[in-house]
């Protein structure tokens, strides 16, 4: 029987790409796929048949032999068959073919080779700090118990004077395959866990990890304005490599301690002032601090309402890596007076009798609609 035509096996024109012929072998590979079609033989033949296609047209060597000679380039040696047809090597095949496949279905393909070195894991540190701190901006010390490398052995896990030697069983691969039927596995080795290097004689200081535990100081610089849950990152300043792998990352994650006085909304500043009774009726000034360390005077003015804000601009927080800075707000509550003199409830009650409506519009005015309301509901 003839074989088909390699561009009809695989659904594409004779002017197709090469990213077309892939993507066609890749999705006519999954269709039929013997695993997935329970041992059909026609999905087994399609597949041998979509395999061999796609063999031809992915090399443009080979694609150009094939479209000069058409299946004689492969089967009188035109095209090299001795060395490259579908026959000469099946089981090499079939394991190339599952990396084209599987590799890229991950995202990228699997690397040949791999290294006994494996970055160091990130660690976290929690710091917390002032307000006043996040103000101003600092510079701590701090002591972190992490993963160093091995100063006996350089990070090569390996005793002073040898090496690792590259593993026996995987070749330094650091996978081993093994054939069941035309089918190729592939696993990870288990004489190196797949780092494919091997120590014969381990650093003794280490026990061949190539890091130990110490405990670093280091330097943080906190940023002026820096918020609740900002992170810093240090790079390099986290667990060592294994056996002389890079080392991982430190992350600073920073809190800051809740202020006497102050309540932080971003860049702005909050603060609650009592202010006597007389003050806010009389008006008058009064003395309240800043985040800085100083302090400023407000004026009240007569007549102040508990409640009443006033807005201090640039008294507030600096803005992280910008040159801009909130406003510090002041908020009056206005105090009842408590535990009065004799004296100074007979003058409260004299002022009582002397006051009129408009000394306190708002309260005459509420009582004024209260009772219109209960007389509306009488009538």
């Amino acid at each position: 029987m003839a074989k088909r035509c390699y561009y009809d096996v695989l659904g594409v024109s004779r002017n197709a790409r090469d990213t077309e012929i892939k993507a066609a072998f890749r999705r006519l590979a999954k269709e039929c796929h013997p695993d997935r079609c329970n041992g059909d033989a026609d999905a087994e033949k399609r597949f041998k048949e979509v395999n061999e296609a796609y063999e031809a047209l992915k090399d443009p060597q080979r694609r150009a032999a094939y479209d000069r000679y058409g299946h004689a380039a492969f089967d009188s040696g035109l095209g090299g068959a001795g060395a490259h047809g579908f026959g000469a090597d099946f089981s090499a095949s079939m394991s190339a073919m599952f990396d084209d496949l599987f590799g890229e279905f991950m995202g990228q393909r699997r690397p040949r080779q791999r290294s006994g070195r494996e970055r160091g894991a990130d660690l976290r540190y929690n710091m917390e700090i002032t307000l006043a701190e996040a103000y101003e901006g600092k510079t701590a010390q701090i002591r972190v118990p992490t993963s160093v490398r091995c100063d006996a052995c350089s990070g090569s896990g390996a005793k002073a004077g040898t090496s690792p030697t590259s593993c026996r069983t995987c070749g330094g691969i650091g996978k081993v395959r093994a054939s069941q039927g035309f089918f190729t596995i592939e696993r990870t080795c288990p004489s190196c866990q797949g780092r494919g290097e091997t120590i014969d004689h381990p650093c003794p200081s280490c026990s061949g990890a190539g890091r130990v535990t110490r405990e670093r100081t280091l330097s943080v610089t906190i940023p002026v304005g820096v918020e609740d849950g900002t992170r810093i990152r240090l790079a390099g300043e986290g667990e060592a490599g294994l056996r002389g792998g890079p080392p991982g990352d430190l992350y600073i994650f920073l809190s800051i301690k809740p202020h006497e006085f102050f309540q932080r909304d971003g860049a702005d500043l909050f603060c609650r002032v009592p202010i006597a009774m007389t003050t806010a009726a009389l008006g008058g000034d009064i003395e309240v601090p800043t985040i800085d360390g100083g302090k400023t005077r407000v004026k009240i003015p007569e007549g102040t309402e508990s409640g009443k804000q006033f807005r201090l601009k640039g008294k507030g927080m600096p803005v992280l890596r910008s040159k801009q800075q909130g406003d510090l707000y002041i908020q009056v509550e206005v105090e009842t007076p408590k535990n009065l003199s004799r004296k100074q409830r007979d003058l409260l009650k004299a002022f009582e009798e002397a006051s009129n409506p408009s000394t306190s519009p708002a309260s005459t005015g509420f009582f004024a609609r209260v009772k219109e309301f209960f007389e509306g509901i009488g009538e």
